[in-house]
């Protein structure tokens, strides 16, 4: 296999070790020995660290003159340069969608974009305005390396050799320098010394920035994280942590520690900081330990091999020495701490000497396997190189929560206590960070040379209560509960919207659980009739535990009038549940319910559970259980998510669903298997001209509205879509309606992954939102058509808002129509008699790539199109 090359190598592939070696251990040739895990350099700040081998090294300031000529030096000299021109282009992440202005494009509300109905509330936020900020013009240079060197720790040493020409005010993000003064010369070329190499550094003047330039605010983030390390906060993943307030769980081995999320960026009135907390949970155990304790109970080598796998294998790994975070993708049995491989120079050297040289590291245990890990995933960039990383056990602090203390309830309410900070504790923690900005001399100097000063309290405006949304249910109307925004009582206490009759149906059950089957099967007679499902006799089958013996049952039973299968599951084994759903979703296509046997053996809960799945597998079954007014006629709402596996790095699966009537009762569903992690869609054009074929079939026109709602979109990807998927629907509408049917689109952006959070102050503390609060100020873009809506109530802790971006619009909703019309799709969703964070098509979309993501792996057969099977 392949391994990784080390950080300060080249990173041209075919030429580097003719062109430069480095006498370090990490710096390994690409032929002929074995890489040691090595893309985690840039951090030094270990248990345990090592002195950086740059740290002897010294500088002069001359010119230099190209060391090579010919066909080398120019290959090289051409990727330096257009990997440099790639960089000098690049805002990263959040960065790159803040330059997108879809606003401009939207002329109904390019007066405003906040809305006027419902109640006033006043509303606090995590954010901290930025109080005075540079206002002078500062330069931008970018640095280019010679040879390249990839380490951005060590780039920034070899730069810093010249701290005397650049200044003590900079900022330096590994490619390029912010000075708030220019250089002598647009153009330098210095040379610094890593270990006796000469490498050569060329400053080049590129631009001149505004203050307000988006690419001045993500150099003021990287200036923050310098504060953040001047706390002595440690960094873990993109994120720092106080290792000095860790808490220990001994009882249950688990440590968390506290940290804090950051970002400074332009909003509609002001530059702000937004700041949350954040904990980072690590495990009291290695993966070495885990694998010891392993081996005392898998005597064989195939049986250990295999159970080690399924522990680590998918897992993510924190080493010691680095506090970098790894995903397990393989474990290496044939090499292990004592393999040697070669360095640059030639020489030969162990993963133990290559550990204690480097970080100071004492691998103890000779015998052990590696572990392999394929480098960093990245979300929508299939292309991008994942070169195999290898890691040595005992180095490697286990992260997360196993199943089994998932399942532990004393576990999970301990973390709770300390992780599910409510309002008041959020706030506390969030002014401790600022008063340690604003005290701290060290800091408070670093920012003064930038000339930036934050606000201590929490940005405070105004957002509206949208008025509580109305259910029909039957002949039945009713509000949602404005502050816990549930209806459960109601939904179970009359007939349902649409009701199908449960009429041949099968309940497979494995050996030795007849009991709970048959009291399962006593409380559906039970509730059933009071939601007006009519229900017959089920055929009560009993199979073994193995999956062979469930679709072997079902091939023996289920006929062409066959509605619901129920099976009964005696454990939460993955592959049992899995192979049921394949079965069941792909070969012999029919609705589908499992169920423990455990959560069937709970008499106190039994009747709640079997209403909930009767109301389940009347969805399944083409039944309604509810609907909400949406105040549109002949809409089609869309909903788009997808489905990455980062454990298994399988295909990536794209879930389209759509509606089919005017209700919001029925929907379409479609999956798209597309390249592992790629996030942007390509087959939208087929989804939708089968989702418009199936809507004219139910309701003899096509819909004069299209409404898209799209999921699970990283950050920097607002362009992509505008350019990649919007154009698709147009295309697909295009092709379906007649010339000037004046069918119109709309494309939202639902994100949910945000790190803003709002409270409402009252009796002096800090509290909850209510569900349906809107804010569409202060914290929203000037360049978009945004707000964020807060749908939820939350028992424990701090409800998250979700934030919807507006970028394609025909149908020119105004603010409130739009807002409205949102949060009345998060009351849609079946499987929760209550109001859910997305708009029900999002949730609907989400479940369904998770379904044959995780589970089937195949797509889901034809004829199940139309029903809600993923429930």
């Amino acid at each position: 296999m392949a391994f990784a090359q080390g950080q300060l190598g080249l990173r041209t592939t075919a030429n580097r070790d003719k062109l430069y070696t480095l006498p370090n251990a990490g710096e390994l040739s690409s032929a002929g020995g074995k890489k040691p895990p090595y893309p985690e350099h840039t951090e030094w700040r270990g248990w345990n660290q090592a002195v950086p081998p740059w740290k002897t090294a010294h500088s002069s300031e001359v010119k230099v003159e190209p060391a090579k000529t010919g066909t080398e030096e120019t290959q090289l000299v051409a990727t330096v340069q257009a990997a440099s021109l790639k960089e000098r282009n690049r805002f990263g992440g959040i960065f790159r969608d803040h330059v997108v202005d879809t606003r401009q494009y939207l002329d109904h509300v390019r007066e405003s974009t906040a809305g006027t109905q419902g109640r006033p509330v006043k509303l606090f936020a995590n954010h901290f305005r930025v109080t005075s900020r540079p206002q002078q013009i500062t330069y931008k240079y970018n640095i280019d390396y010679m040879p390249d060197i990839e380490d951005r720790q060590v780039r920034s040493e070899l730069l810093l050799q010249h701290k005397a020409i650049i200044g003590k005010c900079y900022i330096f993000d590994g490619t390029s320098l912010l000075l708030p003064h220019k250089l002598r010369s647009p153009k330098m070329e210095l040379v610094s010394l890593l270990k006796k190499q000469v490498v050569k550094v060329t400053i080049e003047f590129t631009s001149e920035l505004m203050p307000t330039s988006p690419d001045c605010l993500r150099y003021y983030n990287i200036l923050f994280r310098r504060i953040l390390k001047m706390m002595e906060l440690e960094q873990v993943g993109r994120n720092y942590y106080n290792k000095r307030e860790a808490m220990e769980f001994r009882d249950h081995k688990l440590v968390i520690w506290p940290g804090y999320v950051t970002s400074i960026l332009e909003y509609e009135t002001s530059i702000t900081l937004c700041a949350d907390v954040n904990h980072k949970l690590f495990r009291m155990q290695t993966a070495y330990d885990l694998i010891s304790d392993i081996r005392d109970g898998f005597p064989t080598k195939q049986e250990l091999q295999e159970q080690v796998s399924k522990q680590l294998v998918g897992s993510v790994v924190s080493t010691m020495y680095n506090n970098k975070t790894y995903r397990v993708d393989a474990i290496n049995w044939e090499e292990t701490p004592r393999t040697t491989f070669k360095t640059s120079d030639g020489a030969e050297i162990t993963f133990v000497e290559y550990y204690k040289t480097r970080y100071n590291q004492v691998v103890t245990e000779l015998n052990q396997p590696l572990l392999i890990s394929k480098g960093k995933w990245k979300k929508s960039k299939p292309d991008t190189p994942r070169e195999p990383i290898l890691l040595v056990p005992q180095l490697c602090n286990l992260t997360g929560l196993t199943d089994e203390l998932r399942k532990n309830y004393r576990v999970m309410r301990d973390l709770a206590l300390h992780m599910r900070l409510d309002p008041e504790k959020r706030q506390h923690e969030l002014r401790k960070l600022m008063n340690t900005i604003q005290t701290n001399k060290e800091i408070q100097r670093e920012l003064q040379l930038w000339d930036l000063k934050f606000d201590a309290s929490f940005l405070s405006f105004s957002g509206r209560i949208l008025k509580e949304v109305r259910i029909f249910q039957g002949r039945r109307v009713f509000d949602s509960h404005p502050q816990f925004a549930d209806w459960t009582k109601e939904t179970r206490s009359g007939p349902l919207l649409d009701v199908k009759s449960l009429d041949h149906w099968l309940i497979l059950y494995p050996t030795g659980y007849y009991r709970a089957a048959s009291s399962f099967l006593q409380s559906l007679r039970r509730v059933t009739p009071t939601m007006g499902i009519t229900m017959k006799e089920a055929k009560m089958l009993e199979v073994s535990h193995s999956v062979q013996s469930y679709t072997t049952t079902l091939e023996n039973h289920v006929s062409s009038k066959t509605q619901m299968v129920v099976c009964v599951l005696s454990s939460e084994k993955k592959e049992l549940y899995d192979s049921i759903k394949q079965y069941l979703c792909v070969s012999c296509p029919i609705p589908s319910q499992c169920v423990l046997a455990r959560t069937l053996d709970k008499p106190q809960t039994l009747l709640t559970i079997a209403t909930k799945i009767a109301q389940q597998m009347n969805c399944k079954m083409g039944g309604a259980l509810w609907k909400v007014e949406t105040g549109l006629q002949n809409a089609m709402f869309i909903g788009i998510d997808c489905f990455h596996d980062t454990v298994n790095r399988q295909k990536s699966i794209a879930g389209f669903v759509s509606s089919i009537n005017q209700e919001l009762t029925q929907w379409f569903s479609q999956c798209i298997f597309q390249e592992s992690g790629q996030e942007l869609v390509n087959g939208l054009k087929a989804c939708l001209e089968a989702a418009l074929k199936l809507w004219c079939k139910h309701n003899l026109f096509l819909p004069q509205a299209i409404i898209v709602y799209r999921d699970g979109v990283g950050d920097g990807q607002l362009q992509a879509l505008l350019d990649h998927e919007v154009p698709q629907i147009e295309s697909s509408l295009k092709s379906v309606y007649p010339k000037d049917s004046g069918v119109k689109l709309t494309f939202i952006v639902v994100k949910k992954r945000i790190n803003t959070r709002f409270f409402v102050e009252s009796e002096g503390r800090l509290r909850n939102p209510l569900p349906g609060t809107v804010i569409d100020v202060e914290v929203t873009k000037r360049q978009w058509y945004d707000f964020f809506i807060v749908s939820q109530s939350v028992k424990d802790g701090t409800v998250t808002p979700t934030h919807y971006n507006v970028i394609h619009d025909t149908v020119r909703f105004t603010p409130d129509r739009i807002q409205h019309l949102t949060y009345r799709l998060c009351h849609m969703y079946y499987n929760l008699a209550g109001v859910i964070r997305v708009p029900a098509p999002c949730h609907y979309a989400h479940k369904l790539a998770y379904l044959v993501g995780q589970n089937i792996h195949q797509e889901p057969h034809h004829s199940l199109a139309g029903r809600l099977f993923y429930l």
